[in-house]
């Protein structure tokens, strides 16, 4: 499945591997070769769970491999018309504007009004043109957005 994602945190992502590629590899293999030298590895707590700690490091950069070569850039350049991954949406609800930006799940912040594209409210809002009006179930009740505006 494509993981949308903008120019800068794929950026991130890939900074980040590239960090658990080296820098950790290298930490957990020198606590390895430390733990090592202390004897008996079957009674070895230190051992253990640094063994666990590289299984985990290496679970992790697999999954930012998938999540990098499953990666879709959100183009720069997109229809101001309709609202799409990367489009930022001011609605009104009845309490007044409110802005969000549609992200990918991976960069999705709901506090600071970056909502996923996966999410009810973003998959609400996706292919709407301003004017188009939406209900978004929520725990407290259905809420009306009305779009007033795609940036």
């Amino acid at each position: 499945m494509p993981e949308y994602i903008s120019a800068e945190g794929l950026e991130k992502l890939k900074e980040e591997l590239h960090g658990l590629k080296t820098t950790r590899r290298q930490d957990i293999a020198a606590r390895l070769e430390h733990a090592k030298s202390l004897g008996d590895l079957s009674e070895n707590a230190e051992y253990q769970e640094t063994k666990e700690e590289q299984t985990l490091l290496e679970r992790q950069i697999l999954e930012l491999e998938e999540m990098i070569r499953n990666a879709v850039v959100i183009k720069a350049e997109r229809p101001l018309d309709v609202v799409t991954v990367g489009s930022t949406v001011v609605v009104d609800s009845g309490r007044g504007p409110e802005t969000y930006k549609i992200v990918g799940s991976e960069e999705a912040k709901p506090a600071e009004g970056k909502v996923s594209n996966e999410s009810p409210l973003g998959k609400s809002f996706l292919n709407k043109r301003v004017g188009n009006s939406v209900e978004v179930k929520t725990p407290g009740g259905t809420i009306e957005y009305k779009i007033l505006e795609i940036k």
